[in-house]
């Protein structure tokens, strides 16, 4: 049982990221780091009133668009989705189960 457990623990974390990322590349104009840009500014509306609620929907979308798919950020988007919250959710490690990334040069087993 123990075994089972440790197993869908170990898949859990390899798979259920590259899901959600996959998922917001093909079905929304998002990465994670936008879609959690958006989400926290969304918290922030100060107002009931819709004119400014509007107003602040359209900043926000702009403000996260920008670190999203086709945003002048994108890259910079990416790359906090992939290696700032895909590994927060990982517990620090990256896809391949390291500590540090396996693709530094001249420094064998490195990541391991």
């Amino acid at each position: 049982m123990e075994w089972a457990k440790q197993t869908y623990n170990e898949q859990y974390e390899v798979w259920v990221p590259w899901f959600e990322d996959t998922f917001l590349k093909y079905f929304t104009k998002d990465n994670k780091a936008s879609y959690a840009t958006k989400e926290q500014l969304d918290k922030a509306k100060v107002t009931g009133v819709d004119q400014v609620d509007t107003l602040q929907d359209g900043v926000h979308g702009l403000a996260a668009g920008q670190v999203g798919q086709g945003g002048l950020l994108q890259p910079v988007g990416d790359l906090v989705s992939k290696e700032g919250l895909n590994r927060t959710e990982r517990g620090g490690k990256d896809d391949k189960g390291g500590f540090l990334p396996t693709s530094l040069p001249g420094i064998p087993g490195l990541g391991k």
